[in-house]
């Protein structure tokens, strides 16, 4: 929440009636630079307090009056204008402000009594449209000026107050950007359009004679409000789904999802600090699902799921050599020809005869030593002794 530099109170303050020093504490909020609507929340905050209060005056107010408020107004609910209590989750993000704009003011009044702030509950999902509905919506715009408002808050993230604002003036054609004077926080930002708006910003200044000063859509928030919802209605989309600030956050969701940095995300929102925007990193339902389905669908990266698992191929399956064709004109002979492989000359030995022997490639023969005939049946004859070993045998 801002902090905002009051100036101190007026000498007496707690002389004067509740209403009086209300009065006085927003004139010095709006003097430290608080805007219009945070002047309208405080003061719908402190005036709900001295409602349930009664006539009690604030210099005799305890602590056991701000819980007695806090509980009151949890476990019942609140007074609103059009009635309805709102749910509990309601009720505490509402006393979660209240608690602290009533803190500020018993502060600045000088006053020590303990608010014990309620605490936010946590933040619901971010809600946005998807990219049919959006599409939906701009199928089922019945003028320009539905196509625009669309078109408008969905590319450029503009706040309601903030479309509505934009002046002629403010828009730069030639670069499709747009200067929000009226941001929030009283800041000057700049966003940019895209080819939805620069198409719908021509057929609506087309129909309608601007001068420079003349607001662009020429509708307040409350008729902003209500063509959203006729549209949804016609679109066929839930009308509690199309809402100005659900388009923002659907702008916001679209830029992430194609990539601009989160930083850029924050300037063209317009958020002090980019926790806020960190809002909006969240995926939506379908973006797990469709990465789900990127990583585990069937076929993926293994093929179709068997049961009961199979080993996994190899990358090529083992097979047998193909055999070796002859050469052409080749034709098989008979056994006991020389088949066509055979080195030339040899022959094979007859059946009972030696066969040629040569000594090994090398080996040192005994001078006078012959091969022994080959015993029919026998064992090779065994080769003369080795010298190491006759020498032994004869000493």
């Amino acid at each position: 929440m801002t902090r905002f530099d009051l100036p101190p109170p007026p000498p007496g303050i707690l002389e004067r009636s509740n209403e009086e020093a209300v009065d006085a504490f927003l004139a010095a909020l709006a003097a430290a630079g608080a805007s219009g609507k945070t002047v309208k929340a405080y003061r719908a905050a402190l005036m709900d307090f001295l409602g349930w209060l009664g006539g009690k005056p604030l210099r005799e107010v305890t602590s056991s009056d701000v819980a007695g408020w806090v509980y009151d107004r949890l476990t019942r609910g609140l007074r609103r204008p059009r009635g309805g209590a709102g749910d509990r989750r309601e009720r505490q993000v509402t006393m979660h402000y209240y608690t602290l704009f009533l803190r500020s003011f018993l502060g600045w009044l000088g006053l020590d009594v303990k608010v014990p702030v309620v605490r936010k509950p946590r933040g619901r999902r971010v809600e946005a449209l998807t990219r049919e509905e959006v599409e939906r919506l701009l199928t089922a715009a019945r003028d320009p000026l539905d196509l625009l408002i669309v078109a408008l808050l969905f590319e450029t993230g503009l706040r309601a107050q903030e479309a509505v604002g934009v002046r002629l003036r403010d828009i730069d054609f030639q670069r499709r950007a747009i200067r929000v004077r009226n941001a929030k926080y009283g800041e000057e930002r700049v966003v940019y359009y895209g080819d939805l708006t620069e198409a719908a910003l021509a057929a609506w200044l087309r129909l309608r004679r601007l001068g420079p000063d003349d607001p662009l859509l020429g509708i307040s928030y409350s008729g902003l409000y209500k063509r959203l919802k006729s549209l949804a209605r016609r679109a066929g989309v839930e009308p509690s789904k199309v809402r100005p600030h659900v388009l923002r956050h659907t702008f916001a969701t679209e830029a992430l999802r194609r990539g601009v940095p989160l930083p850029a995300v924050q300037r063209l929102l317009g958020h002090h600090d980019i926790k806020v925007t960190q809002v909006y990193l969240h995926l939506l339902d379908e973006d797990v699902r469709r990465a789900y389905d990127a990583a585990f669908a069937p076929g993926a990266a293994w093929g179709q799921p068997q049961w009961p698992p199979q080993p996994p191929a190899y990358p090529q399956q083992w097979a047998p050599p193909s055999p070796q064709q002859p050469p052409p004109g080749w034709q098989p002979q008979p056994w006991s020809q020389q088949p066509p492989w055979q080195p030339a000359g040899w022959a094979p030995p007859a059946w009972g005869q030696q066969p040629p022997m040569q000594p090994a490639p090398g080996a040192a023969q005994q001078p006078g030593w012959q091969p022994q005939p080959w015993p029919p049946g026998g064992q090779a004859p065994q080769g003369p002794p080795p010298a190491r070993r006759r020498e032994k045998a004869e000493t």
